[in-house]
């Protein structure tokens, strides 16, 4: 007796359900047969279909299968899915105590000037500040539980107390608003008084440079575009030259950007100078003394090092691009050619000369971007932004108006070296002299002091004449080191930091 065949879902002979059947010379030489995998695809569709009577009710197939699926009875084990994490492998849980431990990590790490966090969009940043703009949004009411318990509030044992009420009484109010209180007039604007006809004088244009739409819009260009922010600051003034409002702006709006602050012309101020301003410095940014010359620079090497070690940070990039921003006429341009160890950015010892932001190849992997000079309106005085060098000597209406300021901040001992004159009663006598001296006569052996008075803020703006800003607690004729020079030549005081 013949043993019986295995049952499959094939067809035999020569049907066409059978794969291996002989195909006549017509389907040899060019005809279609149906493949094995064409012969699957209509047994599963014949299977799933349902079968039906006369009048067209299910009486069979897989929709009347009852407690059966896929071929399966279906029981406790079948008919429920699997607790298993890999179903949602896409997802990351944590829980309040790792949640609590990594905004604390994130935190300290965050306010290290010399930490650097990597693969920020694989990490759930927006944790870390998730709830203070919950906070802000609804006015604090979801840091509500944090300041008081439940219990501390609104249960039979509360200790609430007593909210603090300004008067028990009307009569006690109206007494308190009759003697006036804390009130100052000169801060309510809302006061009406009496038009006296004065009005506060507009600024002149020439003392809003840097100020305008443009020259910000080139900035948030630069920033934009820039992985690290370079800041540079003049050693000779580093409260005046230092943008906080920049600084602000990107750990609220770009905190994922790099900023350095370079101290240039660190050769123009005492030693003892440069080293208090970095350490000073270094404790919330990270802090670099810089000499810009294309002879002998300082700080060249340190610079460059240090923007390597953010172009491996960025490793997933093809190059960074390194913005320098700051303050007009204190060295952004002298700082790339100086990287580049030659002239490829217009330079000039006046402010205003670079209009666009342009960019410059450093190396391969790191790019320059130079940038116009930025200035933050601080509420500084037309001396003030004179004296910063934000503006050009030449273009002052009356120049002379400034130099008793500049004998106010300078030692006679310096004007007398600089000018080779002894002594002097005033600023006009001091410009009489030095007008002699240098011949800036009018027909008649009138001295010009217009010309003199342009010749030193010129000298003041270049360094000719010393100047700078000691750090918070330290003594500005002899320092922390008593034996360091007070002016801060062009000497041994050009090494800094």
């Amino acid at each position: 007796m013949a043993p019986k065949m295995k049952k499959t879902a094939f067809g035999v002979g020569n049907a066409s359900s059978n794969p291996n059947r002989k195909l006549s010379g017509a389907k040899v030489n060019g005809g279609e047969a149906r493949t094995k995998a064409k012969i699957n695809i209509l047994n599963m569709y014949r299977k799933g279909s349902g079968i039906r009577n006369k009048q067209g009710v299910l009486v069979g197939g897989e929709y009347v299968m009852g407690n059966r699926a896929g071929g399966k009875e279906i029981d406790a084990t079948t008919g429920r899915i699997a607790p298993d994490r890999r179903w949602f492998g896409n997802t990351r849980t944590v829980g309040p105590e790792e949640l609590d431990k990594f905004r604390e990590e994130m935190r300290v790490k965050a306010a290290d000037p010399y930490s650097v966090i990597l693969r920020r969009k694989k990490l759930p940043m927006g944790l870390l500040v998730e709830s203070s703009k919950d906070a802000a949004k609804d006015g604090g009411k979801t840091q509500l539980l944090e300041v008081e318990s439940f219990a501390d509030a609104f249960d039979g044992r509360r200790q609430r107390k007593r909210p603090k009420v300004e008067a028990a009484s009307l009569e006690q109010l109206a007494a308190k608003a009759s003697s006036g209180g804390s009130y100052d007039s000169s801060k309510d604007r809302d006061r009406q008084v009496e038009d006296d006809g004065m009005r506060d004088g507009r600024k002149h244009d020439l003392f809003l440079k840097g100020q305008s739409k443009r020259i910000w819009s080139e900035l948030y260009k630069v920033i934009d575009c820039s992985d690290v922010v370079l800041q540079v600051l003049d050693a000779r003034n580093i409260p005046g030259t230092r943008c906080l409002h920049l600084e602000q702006y990107l750990k609220k709006h770009a905190n994922h950007k790099h900023m350095i602050l370079v101290i240039n012309k660190c050769d123009l101020v005492p030693t003892w100078v440069t080293k208090q301003w970095v350490t000073t410095l270094s404790q919330t940014v990270p802090t670099l003394g810089f000499h810009a010359s294309l002879g002998t620079p300082f700080g060249k090497g340190a610079l460059i090092n240090l923007l390597r070690q953010y172009s491996k940070l960025h490793s997933d990039k093809k190059a960074i691009s390194v913005g320098i921003v700051g303050y007009p006429n204190v060295g952004k341009s002298s700082i790339i050619n100086t990287l580049r160890s030659k002239k490829v950015c217009k330079t000039a010892p006046v402010p205003g000369e670079t209009k666009i932001w342009q960019y410059v190849n450093l190396m391969k992997r790191i790019s320059l971007v130079d940038c116009p000079g930025i200035v933050y309106d601080m509420g500084d005085s037309e001396t003030d932004t004179v004296l910063k060098g934000v503006v050009r000597a030449e273009r002052l209406p009356d120049p002379t108006d400034f130099i008793p300021a500049i004998l106010a901040r300078s030692k006679p001992e310096h004007l007398q070296r600089t000018y080779g004159i002894r002594k002097w009663e005033n600023a006009e006598d001091l410009m009489t002299q030095v007008a002699r001296r240098s011949g800036r006569l009018h027909p008649g052996g009138e001295p010009d002091f217009h010309a003199v008075a342009v010749q030193m803020i010129n000298d003041w703006q270049r360094g000719k004449i010393p100047f700078f800003v000691p750090p918070t607690g330290t003594d500005t004729v002899n320092g922390p080191q008593a034996g360091d020079d007070e002016e801060g030549g062009e000497g041994e005081d050009g090494a800094a930091a």
